[in-house]
């Protein structure tokens, strides 16, 4: 296939993110199961310490409860819904709603710097927008709030309810007119 077929191919079927709820503590076996059937899946993992009443463990667990995202064409919609653990995608408007790839790629350098990251459902007073202009993650774009004293980043997932907040130190942000 050369390479004019494979962009034909693509454009055929394009692929795009989607969100799915899972059943309760089932994230894990779902991405798994998923990305055997050659799905390309992403969950979100943070880690935390817990407490049981004899001994303490850094364990793994899913940043947003019951959601995994998944990338698919039309083709693959339903072999996504076929998967043991998950339960449907999430809708907005009477379709799956499709999450921006840079919402993603936000999520997924969140995730990978370390940096102090929480989900939340509350709904966020509007502030300042704001663009980081430097630190690993120059160029993202957000609204800047105060919250819990601290001063954090919002980033809206759009149609799941969530919002991704991190902490950036004041000086890598500038306000943007």
């Amino acid at each position: 296939m050369n390479k004019a077929d494979e962009q034909i191919k693509i454009n055929a079927h394009p692929y795009h993110w989607y969100a799915c709820y899972t059943v309760s503590r089932a994230e894990k076996k779902a991405l798994k199961q998923l990305q055997d059937a050659g799905i390309e899946a992403y969950l979100p993992l943070q880690r935390r310490l817990h407490q049981w009443k004899d001994r303490k463990k850094w364990v793994e667990v899913p940043l947003i409860n019951s959601y995994i995202f998944v990338r698919i064409s039309e083709k693959e919609y339903f072999n996504v819904l076929n998967t043991n653990g998950i339960v449907r995608y999430i809708f907005f408007e009477g379709k799956a709603a499709t999450i921006p790839d840079w919402q993603i790629e936000t999520l997924k350098l969140a995730m990978a710097s370390g940096a102090e990251t929480e989900i939340t459902t509350e709904k966020l007073e509007a502030g300042e927008p704001i663009v980081v202009k430097q630190g690993p993650f120059i160029g993202l774009h957000g609204e800047m709030i105060e919250y819990k004293g601290n001063k954090k980043i919002k980033i809206q997932i759009e149609h799941i309810g969530h919002t991704l907040l991190l902490t950036v130190p004041i000086g890598f942000v500038e306000k943007i007119s």
